[in-house]
């Protein structure tokens, strides 16, 4: 079974690159949060194929319909998702999604059609005489499902499972903003060889040094989302994206794929958020980004840099007000500090490069690899951010969700009001 996040808050999801749809279903959020159909569109719409130049050609809507887990008095509000029909057996059924609304607590389904399979371009791969794509999922999944695999776009190992992710990680990350101004960033910080100088975590250190005791506004937080999307790709660093651009369409047209690394911060997370050991929030942090398609690496903070350092240049100092650096990325003892959380994640050159190579098929022939069809990203990280910020802000709410049941509130478990006079305080 795979769930991402949980015990309280969850995502499952469904589906195959080629499948009619991604189905999506999130568990735990508290009631009472408004949500609307549109913000969670909005963050889908980064994560469509089709959204960057740079990304892969294949061309997706990606609308996504709300089946549950909202109400409103107000119907015609409720019920303004999007018109639902299906043609089973000669009888149509018609219905409508909904479009904002009022969390009740009870499980959010989500729908998104996929409207662009071309799974003919796939038939290299089918079969014991399938071959196998270097760097691929096809000789594993072959081999683990007994030979019943889909092999059209990767199935479920393709990116478009992700959908699962942002549509889980939308729910999240409004509630984050609701009750606490949390907002969770990303921005493209290598590509091959080029790497950027400006970065997000300096950033927003520089910020909070000059404010050490104020939240980051949302006039701020506001500008730097602007900053990352007005960037040929999506990073803080204009310069930067703008060669790494080139860089990518050069790659394209030669036929191979780059590597890329993409930082994601969280700002205004509350702190102590997490546990101290075996589910402590960076372990559960390096799982969920690391686990990601094509990722390779997942560092917290500093990184790999704290290797060379002493512990009197990597210890943050600390003053009444809080901390004064962020070596350790807003993460002590796996809990929150309540400064950023910083992550860096290393995303592999696409698999699927046009290039030939060396290869077998499924029944172990050696064979010379040459790619006949395909739609492929030459660079995976341009289009991971959304879905890295998403994943993020699952573990958040898991983690806040966690460190409040730890908080009993005797007079929220009285149903009348007579009860409630014989709690004690």
């Amino acid at each position: 079974m795979e769930i991402l996040g949980g015990p309280l808050f969850a995502v499952a999801g469904a589906g195959e690159s080629h499948g009619p749809a991604i189905t999506t279903i999130v568990f735990g959020c508290p009631p009472g949060l408004r949500l609307t159909r549109a913000e969670i569109q909005a963050h889908l719409d980064r994560r469509r194929p089709g959204s960057n130049k740079h990304g892969t050609p294949r061309r997706e809507q990606d609308k996504v319909v709300l089946l549950s887990g909202l109400y409103s008095e107000d119907h015609d509000t409720l019920l303004a998702g999007g018109d639902i029909v299906t043609q089973v057996d000669g009888a149509e059924s018609r219905t409508t999604g909904y479009a904002e609304g009022y969390t009740t607590g009870e499980p959010i389904a989500a729908l998104v059609l996929s409207t662009s399979q071309r799974s003919d371009d796939y038939r290299q791969f089918a079969g014991e005489q399938g071959e196998v794509r270097p760097g691929h999922t096809d000789l594993v999944k072959y081999a683990k499902s007994q030979g019943y695999v889909d092999v059209r776009g990767g199935g479920r190992s393709s990116y478009r499972s992700t959908i699962s992710d942002v549509v889980g990680g939308s729910i999240a990350r409004a509630y984050l903003r609701r009750y606490f101004g949390a907002a969770i960033f990303s921005s493209i910080c290598q590509v091959g060889p080029l790497a950027a100088t400006n970065s997000l975590a300096e950033h927003f250190e520089g910020w909070l040094a000059t404010h050490p005791r104020a939240p980051i506004p949302q006039d701020e937080l506001e500008q730097v989302q602007a900053r990352l999307e007005d960037a040929e790709i999506h990073s803080l660093d204009a310069d930067f994206a703008q060669a790494a651009g080139q860089l990518i369409k050069e790659t394209r047209i030669a036929g191979d794929s780059l590597g890329a690394a993409v930082e994601v911060v969280a700002v205004n997370v509350p702190a102590l958020l997490g546990e101290p050991l075996y589910h402590s929030l960076k372990v559960r942090l390096m799982g969920t980004l690391g686990g990601l398609h094509a990722v390779q690496s997942c560092e917290i903070g500093a990184g790999r840099a704290v290797v060379a350092r002493r512990g009197s240049e990597n210890n943050d100092p600390i003053r009444s007000h809080g901390y004064q650096r962020n070596s350790h990325g807003g993460l002590i003892g796996g809990i929150t500090t309540g400064m950023p959380i910083v992550c860096r994640v290393g995303f592999k050159p696409t698999s699927t490069i046009v290039l030939p190579q060396r290869s077998i098929r499924k029944n172990y022939e050696e064979i010379d690899f040459l790619l006949k069809k395909g739609r492929h990203d030459p660079c995976v990280g341009v289009r991971a951010g959304v879905t890295l910020e998403s994943r993020l802000a699952i573990e958040l709410m898991n983690a806040l969700l966690m460190h409040q049941a730890q908080h009993v509130a005797p007079e929220h478990f009285a149903l009348f009001d007579h009860a409630r006079s014989h709690i004690a305080p």
